[in-house]
């Protein structure tokens, strides 16, 4: 492992390049989860049906740069978040471990899980607002509307227009749902990713390498999915709104099971899939390419240091 400055932009790089690949199913998902918002099926027009078809629509309707929306805040905000995620989650794992077994190479699944959803709840609270203006430039459709539309003419528009509108109060909107939500998904996405790789290796006789890694990834990015879509949901609704539509994390699930039905938490769930599965495959397998260029890097820069040291 590479130092955790390493780590963090090792994270980060590779988290972007996951985001080029997966965010046009992430628009879809997120206009999925907002449609029908607080309305029965019965009142609820349904203009996206599913993964393809809401690819299909936007494409036909928008062109690329309706799937591609706010893909400026996502790049900020995946290398905030997965940078603090990659970078963090050992250094905490180790001090967690030295702390309670005396050991740093003790593999425990309950220190592994803290230090999983500790790492990415705080990337979610540092990042909040580049995923709050990046759902709402998602959401917005000047063809097929969804839940509340906010015509931001960029990233730093929309930043400017909430700023000046909701003040620091209205960057942070739906910071609690943000770190609920992402801190179910990074309590089991290393600890999952790791524990495919050692089952992997021990079970099946797989060597280290990108067919390991790839494995790895699409195991722990099924179990991130199911476990993160319904606060995922929240989230989006959480920012999206304007006003008090919502008065918190715990009034936006109760209102959205009591007017659409417990499987409204759900909306979106293949689209998701969808995106995160190559998401977490591409992040977890191009962040261990990137951290061993950063060890690399980093063992130059300490050598050449060390030399000019030397008298």
């Amino acid at each position: 492992m590479s130092t955790t400055i390493g780590a963090f932009i090792a994270g980060g790089i590779a988290a972007c390049g996951a985001v080029t690949v997966t965010h046009g199913f992430e628009t879809v998902k997120i206009r999925l989860q907002l449609q029908g918002e607080l309305q029965s099926k019965s009142e609820a027009t349904r203009k996206y049906k599913g993964v393809f078809q809401g690819v299909s629509v936007i494409l036909k309707n928008e062109g690329p740069k309706g799937l591609f929306r706010g893909i400026g805040s996502a790049y900020v905000y995946q290398m905030v978040l997965n940078g603090c995620r990659l970078g963090f989650y050992e250094p905490l794992r180790k001090a967690t471990t030295t702390a309670i077994f005396n050991d740093s190479k003790v593999q425990s699944l309950g220190v592994n899980i803290f230090s999983g959803a500790a790492s990415g709840i705080l990337g979610a609270a540092a990042g909040s607002p580049f995923f709050l203006v990046k759902t709402r430039l998602q959401s917005f459709s000047p063809s097929l509307p969804v839940g509340t539309q906010h015509n931001y003419q960029n990233s730093i528009d929309g930043l400017r227009q909430i700023h000046q509108n909701e003040g620091i109060k209205g960057l942070y909107r739906g910071v609690g749902a943000a770190m609920v939500r992402t801190g179910f998904g990074s309590s089991v996405q290393l600890p999952t990713y790791f524990f495919a790789k050692r089952r992997l290796i021990k079970h099946l006789g797989m060597k280290e390498g990108l067919a390991l890694h790839l494995s790895s990834s699409a195991a722990s990015g099924f179990v991130v999915c199911c476990v993160m879509h319904p606060p995922d949901t929240i989230m989006s609704r959480m920012y999206n709104q304007t006003g008090n539509l919502y008065n918190g994390v715990f009034d936006c699930l109760y209102k959205t099971i009591k007017t659409e039905g417990l499987l409204a938490i759900y909306k979106g769930y293949f689209a998701h899939l969808a995106r995160i599965l190559p998401h977490t495959v591409l992040t977890l397998t191009l962040a261990e390419q990137t951290n061993k260029l950063m060890r690399k890097a980093e063992l130059r820069i300490f050598q050449n240091s060390a030399e000019t040291q030397v008298p």
